[in-house]
């Protein structure tokens, strides 16, 4: 079966794509979003964790794969670039660095994201092409939030506040971290949607090597096997037609500039997802 000429076919499957979070290890859902542009497939629905929420929104707001690989490589693969933009998210002021000290999780994502996020991304959810679902975690209301309406930035900063790097996000009232605590790979969030649901999963998990982990290296690594179990627990009620999990283990999840050794040690989802694809066509065919 010609898996591309069934993805032109008026009558055929529709699709929704769940993209995880896990910091710089999500640099794979690039490889994803190229492929689904490689094989003309627009979704209906996106949803996105952290990391996945802003690659998520890239595609919702009409990026191409090709696009938001580029934009992705001239700022991580250039030093003196990626500098210059954390220099742009700096404290406002000397007071504001200092009035508690420094400090770990200092740095502000909103300030991050705006000075990394590329033009194309809107203000808002109702700017973009395709329907888009954010997750965040509502710090002390205990529970996951999803964000479809409104503003849009304000919503991605909540989505990747990862606890212990950044500041929470405050919107409407109430204070946000990371998203992917509750729902690291939100494919529920887009389950009856669409034919075939593609969820992509790049939380990865803590792996021997030959020193010693620090106590950040455990924090993070806890944090992967908690969001691990959250997965396990998911799909053993219920599962994505299509689930992707690039080897992307080796990676820490600030590892932004090793974006070529990612995307190089991930380049074989490529082919993967063409083969589910194809696999999951046939059994809407046939079903």
């Amino acid at each position: 079966m010609n898996h591309t000429a069934a993805m032109h076919r008026p009558s055929g499957p529709t699709f929704a794509v769940a993209f995880g979070g896990g910091g710089a290890r999500g640099l794979a859902h690039i490889h994803v979003i190229e492929t689904l542009d490689e094989l003309g497939i627009h979704p209906v629905m996106i949803a996105g964790s952290s990391i996945g929420a802003i690659m998520g929104a890239g595609m919702a707001a009409g990026m191409r794969g090709a696009e938001i690989h580029a934009y992705a490589r001239a700022i991580l693969g250039r030093r003196a670039e990626l500098a210059s933009r954390i220099w742009r998210a700096r404290p406002g002021s000397l007071t504001e660095m200092f009035e508690r000290g420094i400090r770990v999780g200092q740095f502000n994502i909103e300030r991050i994201l705006g000075a990394f996020l590329p033009d194309e991304i809107p203000e808002t959810f109702g700017e973009l092409g395709i329907p888009l679902r954010v997750t965040g975690t509502d710090y002390y209301g205990h529970c996951l939030a999803v964000f479809d309406s409104g503003d849009l930035r304000s919503a991605l900063a909540a989505s990747a506040a990862i606890p212990a790097v950044f500041q929470p996000v405050t919107r409407d009232g109430r204070l946000y971290i990371d998203g992917g605590i509750y729902n690291p790979v939100p494919f529920d969030l887009v389950e009856g949607i669409a034919d075939i649901t593609i969820a992509i999963d790049v939380v990865g998990a803590p792996t021997e090597g030959q020193r010693r982990p620090t106590s950040i290296d455990l924090m993070f690594g806890a944090t992967q096997l908690m969001m691990q179990s959250i997965n396990d627990t998911k799909l053993r009620q219920s599962a994505p037609q299509i689930l992707l999990r690039p080897p992307v283990s080796a990676f820490r999840a600030l590892d932004f500039l090793k974006v070529e050794t990612v995307l190089h040690e991930t380049r074989a989802i490529r082919d993967e997802l063409k083969r589910e694809i194809e696999k999951a066509v046939a059994a809407c065919a046939a079903g």
